[in-house]
C-alpha cells in the first residue's frame, strides 16, 4: 500500500526532507475541512451538517495512534460531524473554534511537552500558515492557497480528504525508529 501512495513525478514532493526528520515526528495536527475532507460542507434544510472523510485517512491515523504517535485535529469552526468522527478515530487532541492554528498548536505542544522539530503539521488555508511554517514537517494538500503551498515543506500527490492525510501517516510510519 505504501508505495501506491508516494508521490508521483507530476506532483513530487516540494522539498526533499531528510528521513530523520519524518523519523523525530511524535505530533501530526491537521485542520480539518479542506485535509481530512475536500473542503465541502453539506447543510440540509434543517440545518443538518455532513462532511465526507477518507477511510484510508482514518487507517492511516488509527495506525500512527497504534504505533505511539499522537493525533490532534485543529478546526477553525465547530462541527458536529467532526467532533463524531474524531470520536470514532480516538483522537486524542480535538481543538475546534479555533481560527488561531498556530496558538492552538503551540499549546497543545507545551501541553505535551513537544519541539516544534518533533510536530507535523498540515493546513489547507492561510490561517494554518504560521502553524506550517513552525512545525517541524509543514504540508499542505494540492488545492491549498498560494501562499499555504509556498510555506508548505511536503505536498501529497493524493487530495484531500482521499488520501492526502494517509500519505502523510505513511511516511512518518516509514521512519519510525524501531522499538
Amino acid at each position: 500500500m505504501a508505495s501506491a501512495l508516494r508521490s508521483s513525478p507530476a506532483r513530487p514532493a516540494r522539498r526533499s526532507i531528510a528521513a530523520k526528520r519524518w523519523a523525530a515526528i511524535r505530533l501530526f495536527a491537521m485542520d480539518v475541512d479542506g485535509v481530512l475532507t475536500d473542503g465541502s460542507i453539506y447543510v440540509s434544510s434543517d440545518g443538518a451538517e455532513m462532511k465526507r472523510f477518507s477511510v484510508l485517512d482514518g487507517m492511516g491515523l488509527a495506525r500512527l495512534r497504534q504505533a505511539g504517535v499522537a493525533v490532534a485535529w485543529i478546526s477553525g469552526r465547530e462541527s458536529g460531524a467532526t467532533t463524531r468522527r474524531a470520536a470514532e478515530l480516538k483522537i486524542a487532541h480535538l481543538v475546534q473554534g479555533r481560527t488561531d492554528k498556530l496558538a492552538a498548536l503551540e499549546e497543545l505542544a507545551a501541553r505535551l511537552a513537544l519541539s516544534p522539530e518533533s510536530i507535523c503539521y498540515m493546513g489547507d488555508d492561510d490561517i494554518d500558515t504560521p502553524a506550517i511554517v513552525w512545525a517541524g514537517i509543514g504540508a499542505a494538500p494540492t488545492t491549498a492557497m498560494p501562499g499555504t503551498l509556498a510555506a508548505a515543506d511536503y505536498i501529497p500527490a493524493r487530495p484531500a480528504g482521499a488520501g492526502a492525510v494517509r500519505e502523510l501517516c505513511e511516511h512518518i510510519l516509514a521512519h519510525r525508529p524501531a522499538n
